[in-house]
């Protein structure tokens, strides 16, 4: 678990260690468990408690893509940068060095880790591998793929980049328009549990104490669950409706 937790952590740039996470997450838990449980009733602590551990997991998901996104509009750059320095003679070893000195993060750090890789011995199609499961996109796959069959059979290195990068435009506006038409829908995914929890919380104002008599029986406690299962199953839902692979 530690080393799944660390190569996420890898993932999205932040700088935590593995041990410094564990132990945010277990205090935002008893945070959340203790407020709910005397905001609300005392059967919703347990809930908020399995909330927080989800909502961590969900938070270094974010980040992740967040910052897979962020590499991948560089991807152009990154390639017109790698074809530019190949044209001028210099080795793809040298090039991924140089990229990394001249681009922003995350694509300069990510380089940064490849060329360091590279330079104490790893060999370019293990460092590049690593890469791409570390940001996993199908944008990054292909200039993974190129540059090791390049490297390996000895290709036309420049003009694979300099067609790859035309495609890498292309895929970017792509995603761009798509991600503008969905983004109604992703502020609706988010909108309905929140409606759920708010609701929630309005009956507990209007009629204090309400909820820590409906959570007193099982019947309650059943209604309570089934209900924040569905508003779950609503946002998963709107969720699997609204993602596209391009």
């Amino acid at each position: 678990p530690g080393r799944r937790i660390e190569l996420k952590l890898a993932a999205t740039g932040l700088d935590v260690t593995p041990g410094e996470y564990v132990l945010y997450v277990l205090g935002t838990v008893v945070a959340l468990w203790l407020i709910a449980a005397s905001v609300l009733a005392a059967f919703f602590g347990p809930l908020a408690g399995l909330a927080g551990i989800w909502g961590a997991n969900t938070f270094l998901n974010w980040h992740r893509t967040r910052r897979t996104e962020a590499f991948i509009s560089q991807l152009p750059e990154v390639s017109r940068v790698l074809a530019n320095a190949t044209q001028a003679g210099l080795s793809l070893r040298t090039s991924i060095a140089m990229a990394a000195d001249e681009l922003e993060a995350p694509a300069g750090d990510e380089l940064r880790v490849v060329a360091d890789q590279l330079a104490v011995g790893r060999t370019l199609d293990d460092a590049l591998d690593e890469l791409a499961a570390r940001l996993p996109s199908r944008e990054l796959v292909v200039l993974v793929s190129t540059l090791i069959l390049s490297n390996r059979a000895g290709g036309q290195v420049v003009s694979s980049l300099r067609n790859l990068t035309i495609t890498l435009e292309e895929r970017k506006e792509t995603r761009r328009e798509v991600r503008t038409q969905l983004s109604q829908v992703n502020t609706t995914a988010y909108a309905v549990p929140a409606i759920g929890v708010g609701a929630m919380l309005l009956v507990n104002s209007v009629l204090p104490g309400a909820l820590d008599r409906m959570t007193g029986s099982l019947l309650g406690q059943i209604a309570v669950v089934v209900s924040l299962g569905l508003y779950a199953l609503g946002f998963v839902a709107i969720r699997r409706i609204s993602k596209i692979d391009i």
